[in-house]
């Protein structure tokens, strides 16, 4: 009968500490979040540290993880199919057309950036695998969101404070529903100056198996009013290659409910 590893489960949670203080910690600090005894504490972070998976600080002798358990997780996130699905989606949309392709689902009531493309021209968006966007600015969380009911919308719209990020920002729910009916309307969603001033993107969704996902192109705003038509044309084509139509609404109310009740016992930015 398999059981739980204590050691394991330890450094698990140690790692779940350090990406939620997001600072550098002590023994005793750690010690004490984990409610461990300090003996037990130091001994983990003395492997850790050995296996070059934490850093010392050599003043305040405070731990903090290093890239390398970044550089594993890549390694491991690079072997999903559906990361590689996402990835050359991104690449095909730069490719086409010199801008950053993004590719990202909600989890939670925020965007997760599950793959991006960086654009080739001087000034360009740049964006990091696992990054969070907030939904109410999100051209990509809003064709995700358009692929649902009304009803799901909203929900997943109250998640989160409707917080002003950039001169553009929409803060009132009921115009950010229009923005959604809209978007379901047209086939695809447009953002401009909502998550930074001076950046628009342009979004599709669609399913890979039942995982809905959304597909975008984001760049400077000026530049992107005036080849929107070119962009929207590069989308529909990976979308076509990449994405099946929208399934019924309850595999997505299905599929985004499992996500929303991982996200509740973690700490989503």
């Amino acid at each position: 009968m398999p059981t739980i590893v204590p050691a394991a489960a330890r450094t698990m949670s140690l790692l779940e500490v350090f990406a939620r203080e997001r600072r550098e910690l002590s023994n005793s600090d750690l010690a004490r979040l984990m409610d461990l005894p300090e003996s037990s504490c130091s001994d983990l972070l003395h492997t850790l540290h050995e296996l070059g998976y934490l850093m010392r600080t050599a003043r305040t002798r405070r731990f903090y993880p290093t890239a390398r358990l970044l550089t594993v997780a890549k390694g491991i996130s690079a072997g999903d199919s559906l990361f590689a699905v996402a990835t050359e989606a991104c690449e095909l949309l730069r490719d086409k057309t010199g801008e950053t392709g993004l590719c990202g689902r909600i989890e939670g009531g925020v965007v997760k950036v599950l793959a991006h493309a960086e654009g080739t021209h001087p000034l360009r968006y740049v964006d990091n695998v696992g990054n969070k966007i907030a939904l109410h600015v999100s051209a990509l969380g809003k064709a995700e969101l358009a692929l649902g009911t009304p009803e799901e919308a909203a929900r997943q719209l109250r998640l989160k404070p409707l917080k002003q990020i950039a001169r553009g920002t929409i803060t009132d729910l009921k115009r950010l529903e229009e923005q959604v009916a809209e978007a379901k309307a047209l086939g695809w969603s447009w953002v401009e100056n909502e998550g930074f001033d001076g950046l628009a993107a342009l979004a599709v969704a669609g399913y890979v198996g039942d995982e809905p996902l959304a597909l975008s192109i984001a760049g400077p705003t000026e530049r992107l009013r005036q080849t929107r038509e070119a962009c929207l044309q590069a989308l529909k084509e990976v979308q076509a290659l990449v994405l099946h139509p929208a399934s019924p609404a309850p595999a997505l109310r299905a599929s985004t409910a499992r996500r929303t009740a991982g996200a509740k016992d973690s700490s989503p930015t």
